[in-house]
């Protein structure tokens, strides 16, 4: 359950578990301006820079954000982008986030936006994402010593802000204000509006400068001050930061395309190269895929990386395409043919806002019972068109698509460290500070070093749905279902609604011819899914009514994308990014915000463990020394 909250007869919200209230009694929007705006010199402190990063501690009804966000939409001189980090071991529900913020009417259209993306907070960071990708909210559900443990960026600015240190020690302990000091650079600025005198002590012991200011009456005292050491900190590796400047990126695809459109909302001039004459020629052009999370008993790496995607994934969508047209969510039904459960005992109720066992409702919309054993429901899923959300994302300013430029060499100019990129002829196509690598399977042909890059063709049968509806009462789903290969039943084309099936998988084959062999094992696995689909769709398989489309996969011997520089010391300026295997809508837009914020020294979009994981240097192990 989310954290119980009691209203006081005032409109006060107050915490039992904490026995204290969420806001001062003077009301929480003079503190939040006053202790933390003020108090660490913002807006004017942001002022012409390229972004800003801020770091909570406590982030409990999200008001300090709220009022950020509101400062930052006000200032003409505002950074690109704004990064807010918070901390919460205990969040709070949609509803209450909301209800806090009723009281600032000129907050409530801000609080609306954070109230529609406070949903499935499991432990762990969610990256929530607002004006068009210019302000990132990174929730760290857990405890912020732990949580903290897994980013790694240093922040302009710090926001300590929790229940009293009497009712709530443990967030401000001396060893959650080193996580904190961790995360800051000399000069980073830090306020709160304790200044009970453990708190001072452990901040100056962490390497803080701080001072008593004056509160608002009739509150004496806030604490201000920044963290200055005495000595040199001692950091595990520098961040990485570049400036914004010129990236060619090799690859149309949803990898490509969203690599350039997270390069591209960080001032880069992109230009993207694709052999094919159109966008989304290759693999991400499937009519129609699948946006699911993957779930396991035991919650597995794959399950939480592929949440962190989902969750990306639907918020480029539900702001970039035409709802019922380019995409759905309409949720999928996954059969677990196996009898299993597939998702943890101890599930919560976070949980239950991806997945839980699907209930009677959903199996009948699906011409199934329980009879038919074991399924889940996917609430935060459904289907999209892949190349209308590449199209989307190409079109973003700041990125130049060029098709019918097939790269064949990549040179890199020792004395000002530019690379060029030159066809099979020796014309040099382009040329840029950054080249990035999201060409697929045939990215392994354009580096020294070895990709462990893996060809998966796959082939999808498809229809259109009989002119006729009542024809076909009951013989399709009213939803996508996956399980053992996986129907569509409705996407919207010219021609009318169609229906989708499959995908094969044939391991080592980058051919995309279609093969009727193919199409008799998309309708067999249809025949273990779905039945009586499968029945109501024979005529159409046999007598070749259904179409067929095929395309090539890449994948990883783990089957995990590869994500980040090829190899940091001998090819500086030469990423990765690819190896989404069939999980392209799933990974592409998580992988091409990680690829950015690694190149930026920003908050991962992630748990450091699970960006760790999609490194590109993980099959290399010279490479990953240099890394």
């Amino acid at each position: 359950m989310s954290e119980v909250i009691e209203w006081l007869a005032d409109g006060t919200p107050y915490s039992p578990r904490f026995g204290d209230r969420y806001r001062s009694e003077l009301g929480g929007l003079a503190q939040s301006r006053e202790v933390f705006l003020r108090g660490c010199g913002l807006p004017a402190a942001w002022a012409g820079q390229a972004q800003w990063r801020i770091l909570e501690t406590g982030f409990g009804l999200g008001l300090n954000f709220l009022v950020t966000w509101q400062a930052w939409k006000a200032d003409p001189q505002r950074p690109r982008l704004l990064h807010f980090v918070a901390t919460e071991a205990h969040p709070a529900s949609a509803a209450d986030v909301l209800r806090a913020a009723m009281a600032h009417p000129k907050l409530l259209p801000l609080a609306e936006q954070l109230q529609a993306q406070c949903w499935g907070l499991l432990p762990g960071v969610h990256r929530l994402v607002f004006e068009e990708g210019r302000v990132l909210l990174s929730l760290c559900i857990g405890d912020t010593k732990a949580v903290l443990r897994e980013q790694v960026f240093e922040a302009d600015t710090v926001y300590l802000d929790g229940f009293s240190p009497s009712k709530n020690p443990g967030i401000w302990d001396l060893h959650t204000l080193k996580s904190v000091a961790r995360c800051c650079r000399r000069g980073t600025r830090i306020a709160s509006w304790t200044v009970a005198r453990a708190v001072l002590d452990g901040l100056t012991q962490c390497g803080f400068v701080v001072t008593k200011t004056p509160g608002l009456p009739p509150k004496r005292d806030n604490l201000q001050g920044e963290f200055n050491p005495r000595w040199e900190p001692r950091k595990a590796k520098p961040a990485m930061t570049v400036t914004p400047s010129t990236c060619v990126v090799i690859g149309g695809g949803l990898a490509g395309a969203a690599t350039a459109a997270s390069l591209a909302r960080r001032g880069w001039r992109v230009e993207v190269l694709d052999s094919q004459t159109t966008p989304a020629g290759g693999a991400s052009g499937l009519p129609a895929g699948l946006l699911v999370p993957h779930i396991s008993p035991d919650d597995s790496l794959l399950s939480r990386l592929s949440r962190c995607g989902v969750r990306a994934t639907w918020q480029q969508a539900a702001t970039l395409l035409q709802d019922g047209r380019d995409w759905q969510a309409s949720g999928v039904l996954e059969r677990r043919l196996d009898g299993s459960a597939g998702l943890p005992a101890d599930w919560p109720a976070a949980g239950r806002d991806w997945s839980e066992a699907a209930g009677s409702t959903q199996l009948a919309g699906a011409g199934l019972t329980t009879a038919d054993g074991t399924a889940c429901w996917h609430h935060r899923a459904g289907w999209i068109k892949p190349a209308r959300l590449v199209q989307a994302l190409l079109a973003q300013p700041g990125i130049h698509w060029r098709g019918a430029s097939q790269a064949a060499r990549l040179q890199r100019d020792v004395a000002t460290g530019v690379w060029q990129v030159f066809d099979a002829e020796g014309l040099c196509l382009a040329q840029a500070d950054l080249v990035v690598l999201a060409a697929g399977y045939a990215s392994r042909l354009l580096v020294d070093v070895g990709l462990p890059l893996q060809a998966i063709r796959g082939q999808v049968s498809w229809g259109l749905r009989p002119a006729n509806e009542t024809m076909a009462v009951g013989a399709f789903p009213s939803f996508p279902v996956n399980g053992h290969g996986s129907f569509i039943p409705a996407v919207p084309t010219d021609e009318g609604l169609a229906w989708l099936a499959g995908a094969n998988f044939e391991r080592d084959q980058d051919h995309t011819r279609i093969q009727p062999q193919d199409q008799q094992s998309n309708f067999e696995r249809l025949q273990t899914l779905l039945p009586t689909t499968a029945a109501h769709l024979a005529t159409a398989f046999s007598n070749g009514a259904a179409q067929a489309w095929a395309g090539v996969r890449c994948a990883s011997p783990d089957r995990l994308p590869l994500v980040g520089p090829v190899d940091a010391a001998a090819q500086p300026g030469l990423w990765v990014n690819t190896a989404m295997g069939s999980r392209g809508l799933t990974f592409a837009v998580l992988c091409g915000e990680l690829l950015a914020t690694r190149l930026h020294g920003e908050p991962l979009p992630l748990e450091q463990r699970l960006a760790q994981a999609l490194a590109a240097q993980r099959f290399s192990p010279v490479a990953a020394q240099h890394s």
